[in-house]
């Protein structure tokens, strides 16, 4: 099949080195003619390499070659920013919003408070190599922070708890899924809408095993790669 075929010819350019991370493909329109095909096939080939994170689109931009995804071990509990620069990556966080809210009643569920009660929440989005990867939401309980808000947001939460209020996560649990982006998510990432996407899911805990915060992390999927080690007893 000719979309088959489009796809093989764009990934050996990419393993060939021709195509570098972060290079910006021609326009859909050149490449169908490049390739002598349709748009519509094109585009079919486009979203598989977008499926397998080769490519990655930016709206209204076009499409761009995927840079290496950053390794995200679940069971390492530093911060973003040193994850990053441990691989040699640059990265860089935006404060989107910092408000009291009455919890939503996903938010409740995974506080286990009860709904409508007020919340912390904060939405953050974070870089990579001045590229937008991942919007993350933190729903977090005021009795374990007062005054939060007059706080910098732009830094680690993990590194504020600890200097701000001697709160030090001990135990973390995740959940990872596959969703899409959508609405503000999509466009603060750049993101054409139903892109598809990671979503980690986090509830922390501290030194005394109290839950504090959770977050959900929106990222695009070729951003990140989920990998751990697991220490088997003998």
């Amino acid at each position: 099949m000719q979309y088959l075929k489009i796809m093989e010819a764009i990934n050996e350019q990419i393993d060939a080195g021709l195509l570098t991370a972060g290079n910006k493909l021609p326009a859909e329109r050149k490449l169908a003619e490049s390739f002598n095909t349709t748009r519509v096939t094109l585009r079919e080939s486009l979203a598989l390499l977008e499926a397998e994170g080769k490519l990655y689109r930016e709206d209204r931009r076009g499409w761009f070659v995927s840079p290496e995804p950053l390794t995200y071990d679940p069971t390492y509990t530093t911060n973003f920013p040193v994850m990053a620069e441990e691989q040699g990556r640059k990265a860089k966080t935006e404060l989107i919003n910092a408000q009291l809210i009455p919890a939503s009643r996903r938010a409740a569920s995974l506080l286990q408070v009860p709904p409508l009660s007020e919340v912390f929440r904060v939405d953050r989005l974070r870089y990579l190599d001045d590229r937008p990867v991942v919007v993350v939401t933190n729903f977090i309980l005021p009795k374990y922070f007062p005054n939060l808000l007059e706080k910098h947001f732009t830094a680690s939460l993990t590194a504020l708890y600890e200097q701000e209020y001697g709160v030090i996560y001990s135990k973390t649990r995740y959940r990872v899924s596959t969703t899409s982006l959508l609405g503000d998510t999509a466009h603060h990432l750049r993101a054409t809408a139903g892109s598809p996407a990671m979503l980690v899911e986090r509830l922390n805990y501290d030194q005394h095993d109290n839950l504090i915060d959770c977050d959900l992390e929106y990222w695009r999927h070729d951003a990140i790669c989920i990998e751990s080690m697991a220490v088997l007893d003998k």
